[in-house]
């Protein structure tokens, strides 16, 4: 049985109310306007039974880092940009790991990054 704390509930808020994934520090400081003495420590606790429960899933991103996203959104590819530093979510996923996969190897899965500066941040 899972105990749902109101640090829970804070980070819960946090990923049904933002689409796009988050690293600690970005979680840590919006859930900080819910729980407003919340520390590291717990964010990561709850965060790493979350991917554990299957609530959320763990993202590596080669710039960002560690990033975390609500399993319910299925599988996603994003856009960072480089000067404003979001994420930005590609309409879908044109990858076709049967063709990119070397014979005699078995893909279990696939990261997309692109990079590059997002409408707002051209003008």
């Amino acid at each position: 049985m899972k105990r749902v704390t109101k640090q829970r509930k804070a980070i819960e808020k946090i990923f049904s109310e933002h689409s796009i994934p988050m690293g600690i520090d970005e979680l840590l400081a919006k859930a900080r306007d819910y729980v407003e003495n919340l520390n590291q420590a717990t964010v990561y606790r709850n965060v790493n039974r979350m991917v554990e429960e299957g609530y959320l899933i763990k993202k590596t991103h080669p710039e960002a880092g560690t990033l975390f996203e609500r399993s319910v959104k299925g599988h996603k590819h994003y856009f960072h940009c480089r000067n404003c530093n979001k994420l930005f979510e590609l309409g879908c996923c044109s990858i076709n790991e049967s063709i990119l996969t070397p014979p005699g190897f078995k893909t279990d899965g696939h990261e997309l990054h692109l990079f590059g500066s997002c409408k707002e941040c051209q003008d």
